[in-house]
């Protein structure tokens, strides 16, 4: 589970707080996860990260582990307001959490693209080609 507690995008900004993401205010030990994170990925993370790491997938740049709205995301492409989430077996059991946190991501204007491990392990082309496609019809 990448994480909880959402945070108001016009909340004041307090001290130890930094913007990554325009109107968005970031507490340290929340950066401090999406760090550990970034350390910590899954294999399937990993793999996709070859794929979209300095612009490599036709030009478009993602972050990954980026906080968003107090939630960290697996990756994200801000030139298009793209969120990609890759899914293993506990996003079966955390069905509800993800479509609550789907629906604020949405609401802030992001479209967000589920992918699961499976299709990552298996045909990683077929998920590029994907993830192409939605940045290209932003």
């Amino acid at each position: 589970m990448n994480n909880s507690t959402p945070q108001h995008p016009s909340s004041p900004r307090k001290e130890g707080t930094r913007n990554i993401v325009i109107g968005q205010n970031v507490a340290s030990p929340k950066m401090e996860r999406a760090k550990e994170l970034r350390k910590q990925m899954t294999a399937e993370e990993k793999i996709l990260w070859q794929y979209l790491r300095a612009n490599r997938l036709n030009g478009f740049h993602f972050r990954r582990q980026q906080i968003i709205n107090g939630f960290i995301v697996d990756f994200y492409c801000h030139a298009v307001g793209l969120v990609v989430e890759v899914d293993g077996e506990i996003h079966e059991l955390q069905a509800e959490y993800d479509a609550e946190r789907d629906k604020i991501l949405s609401a802030r204007g992001l479209r967000l693209l589920r992918i699961k491990n499976e299709e990552v392990r298996q045909n990683v082309d077929k998920v590029l080609m994907r993830i192409s496609t939605c940045c290209k019809n932003s």
